[in-house]
């Protein structure tokens, strides 16, 4: 698929470098749930085809972090997914995050205080330095949602794995552009709605089989056994041995839009949508007279920037008093140049 023809697949009206706070789907996703929806208000068909679409759903995402489609639990959201996580987490343990860490990925485990589970953090460029003999797990996002800073992955993975503790990244800010192998950690947590494209309302997890021996399935129901279609009145409680024993329900309309969407992003590939989005963010910086940087997602620190932008009909978000601009698949040239133009005062 040739990148310069690639927003053709997008309706995007505005100068959209919001990305990291959602993300706009293709037209054929838009379009998927639209059809659903119509066939829900009609009443013409059963879910089956929603249903189908979960899984789709679920095999592409599997795929897109090099994980076994059995091994990914679908779920709604981050903190969801890592409820059953933190309940194996033994009395007394130590939890390290970064300072700063989203707390979708820090209250799951800090509710459990009253275990005597401790959440302490560091700085994300020493989190491995901190990391010792009291360490039950590690948990840090991949790329993180106020700065765009990427992790120091393998440094952390190799001072986790010194001393024995588990390793846990949400990959909300991070699948879609960066590339992900899920099977390096004991946990990743994905929610689809923002470089997934996907509505809200979407998760994903991979959990290795150290850290699913460990968790229980406290949410379980049918989505969750063996043979979902036969378990709508089983006492006997047949979960499945592999990932989708910790399932909910699948949204369904989510769902849709994200099978497509997550195939649009595979048949483009991660690789070559890493290095337009990386390109773009530094086209921005080097505008703007500042070092390039490894992330599509940076911030500005200027007076008035988010109100200059927002006037020229650039979106972005506000974010530890800075304006942050995130650069997608979707995001050309001419709109960096525009939002450049913005901050300059050029426009």
């Amino acid at each position: 698929m040739d990148l310069h023809s690639v927003r053709e697949l997008w309706d995007v009206d505005s100068v959209w470098l919001n990305t990291a706070q959602y993300g706009i789907p293709p037209r054929a996703g838009a379009a998927a749930l639209s059809d659903a929806v119509d066939v829900w208000r009609h009443g013409r068909d059963t879910p089956a085809a929603w249903g189908a679409a979960a899984e789709t759903a679920r095999e592409r995402f599997a795929t897109l972090v090099g994980a076994a489609p059995p091994d990914v639990t679908q779920g709604a959201s981050v903190s969801q997914l890592l409820g059953p996580a933190g309940l194996a987490v033994p009395d007394g343990a130590r939890v390290l995050a970064p300072e700063g860490e989203f707390t979708s990925n820090l209250y799951p485990w800090m509710a459990h205080a009253d275990r005597g589970v401790e959440v302490v953090t560091a700085p994300l460029d020493k989190l491995a330095d901190a990391v010792d003999e009291r360490t039950w797990i590690v948990t840090f996002s991949l790329v993180q949602f106020a700065t765009g800073e990427v992790a120091p992955v393998d440094e952390i993975l190799a001072a986790a794995r010194r001393h024995g503790a588990l390793v846990c990244v949400d990959a909300t800010q991070a699948a879609g552009w960066l590339p992900v192998d899920a099977t390096r950690f004991d946990a990743l947590v994905c929610a689809c709605y923002k470089w997934l494209m996907a509505p809200r309302g979407l998760a994903f997890g991979y959990f290795s089989p150290r850290l699913r021996s460990l968790m229980r399935p406290v949410a379980a129901g049918p989505s969750a056994a063996q043979d979902p279609m036969a378990s709508f009145s089983d006492p006997d409680m047949r979960l499945s041995r592999t990932g989708t024993r910790f399932d909910i329900s699948p949204n369904w309309f989510a769902a849709v839009a994200a099978a497509v969407s997550i195939g649009v992003i595979l048949d483009i590939g991660v690789q070559r949508i890493h290095a337009h989005n990386v390109a773009l963010a530094n086209r921005f910086l080097t505008a703007l007279g500042r070092p390039e940087g490894n992330s599509a997602i940076v911030t500005v620190d200027a007076p008035g920037a988010g109100e200059r932008l927002a006037a020229a009909g650039v979106r972005v978000a506000e974010r530890a008093g800075r304006a942050r601009a995130s650069f997608h698949v979707y995001t050309t040239e001419d709109d960096v140049d525009r939002a450049v133009a913005a901050l300059l005062g050029t426009a």
